[in-house]
């Protein structure tokens, strides 16, 4: 298979790291190809912090949907969380040399490039520059400036901010397993590519990722992305707090929580129990199901409701940037039972569970379209756009060369053949149409 047809995401996790291989089919959808999944050992709340346990974990996952898909990974797109990122708005404008032409890619390029050489803190880097809306010459609310006429170009944008050496980190792993990094991608917005449909983003809605380490919140309002952020807290906090409450090692815990836990303890009866066997010997532990809910359901509280004081952040509130579609859960954590009805509880907005099918096609196994998958199907397909987008800048450069050599051999042409005759017959006809113009505009401007 030719290696331009698909792309790789590289979801690399706190609790997990996915490799997963997809390409567009007939119809534009969005085909799995193969799906590698690996113990992540060597990250801790979204950041890597042992770098040789996490390429062994990357080399695990890509070995493992190599085997099924039969295809060499060599270009992977990867996904960046982690407590050091924070997001922010900025406006910036450029002066055009020629307002006689019409706006094209390079000058929203130029305005983008401006952006990323703002100055940042100590040991920060832009990950994203993300273009909200543009103002052409005062006017403003314009979402796609190409092909207007305009001096100045302003913009607002979102620009995304993380650590230098978390996203070096990154890069080296990915380098050491021997694989190139076609592009970073903020994970919140890969998420939100999978599970979010267009008319959410037009709406309005909040997209809450619940990971193993992290929690990413997207916002989206008239399809423009408005607000992100990740919040250091995820399903490896319940895990904790369920070992510690209970006594019990991480392993049985985290059992507990998948098959039993909840996170409405009115759901449990007083009498519902579970039995745990004790270590070595040792006596079986009895742990009722109410308890166990009353710890994930504090936890989960206090995610969501940090998570909400982001949305609050957002200004939710203002009947301009209201979120109509309410919220959207995804991730492992959102697997937890009865988290919708709480979500709904914390936030008072309508709830539902996304699957990252949105695109998918219609033969995709269960697996793949699992909430834990869904920044992974996400990176796939931001390195599908990717991809999309540099062939068509390719293929541009290409016509454009040829037009140029087009148009040098019809002038020369025209200057061997036109005779002086032909070429007063030019200018006079060049004159004739130049003074019907001026009395148009004449009369115009005596009519008002």
């Amino acid at each position: 298979m030719d290696s331009q047809e698909y792309a790789v995401g590289l979801d690399i996790g706190t609790t997990k790291i996915v490799a997963m291989i997809g390409r567009k089919n007939e119809y534009g959808k969005l085909e799995i190809l193969g799906v590698g999944r690996s113990k992540s050992l060597g990250v801790h709340r979204g950041v890597v912090n042992n770098i040789t346990q996490t390429i062994q974990s990357i080399q695990q996952a890509v070995d493992e949907a190599e085997a099924v898909s039969g295809i060499k990974i060599n270009e992977v797109t990867v996904g960046i969380a982690g407590q050091h990122i924070r997001s922010l708005q900025h406006s910036d404008y450029i002066t055009r040399g020629n307002s006689e032409e019409v706006i094209d890619q390079n000058d929203i390029d130029t305005l983008c490039n401006q952006v990323h050489k703002l100055v940042m803190l100590p040991g920060e880097e832009i990950i994203h520059v993300l273009p909200q809306e543009y103002k052409i010459d005062g006017q403003s609310h314009i979402t796609q400036p190409i092909g207007m006429y305009g001096g100045r170009l302003e913009a607002n944008f979102h620009v995304v901010v993380g650590q230098v050496t978390s996203i070096k980190n990154i890069y080296r792993c990915v380098k050491s397993a021997n694989l190139d990094l076609n592009k970073i991608t903020l994970e919140p917005l890969a998420s939100a590519d999978a599970v979010l449909s267009q008319e959410e983003k037009e709406a309005g809605v909040a997209l809450i990722d619940i990971g193993g380490g992290t929690t990413d919140l997207a916002i989206f309002k008239d399809d423009i992305i408005r607000h992100t952020a990740v919040i250091p807290q995820g399903g490896n906090i319940i895990t904790e707090d369920i070992k510690a409450g209970c006594s019990i090692i991480e392993k049985q815990a985290e059992l507990l929580k998948t098959k039993f836990g909840s996170a409405w303890p009115g759901e449990n009866k007083e009498n519902e129990i579970v039995s745990i066997p004790g270590l070595r010997g040792r006596e079986p532990k009895e742990i009722t199901l109410k308890n166990l809910s009353k710890i994930i359901h504090a936890r989960v509280i206090e995610i969501l409701e940090s998570v909400f004081v982001e949305i609050k952040n957002y200004g939710h509130d203002d009947p301009d940037k209201q979120l109509i579609a309410g919220v959207v859960l995804t991730g492992g954590g959102s697997q937890l039972k009865h988290i919708k009805q709480l979500a709904e509880y914390v936030t008072g907005m309508p709830t539902r569970i996304g699957y990252p099918n949105e695109y998918l096609a219609g033969d995709s196994d269960a697996e793949s379209t699992s909430p834990i998958f869904a920044t992974a199907v996400g990176l796939v397909m931001k390195g599908l756009e990717h991809m999309d987008a540099t062939k068509a800048t390719e293929t541009s450069e290409e016509e454009s060369t040829t037009e140029e050599i087009e148009i040098k051999t019809e002038e020369q042409e025209q200057q061997q053949g036109i005779s002086q005759v032909q070429r007063e017959e030019v200018l006079q006809k060049k004159g004739f149409f130049e003074n019907w113009t001026n009395k148009l505009k004449d009369f115009l401007d005596n009519a008002e």
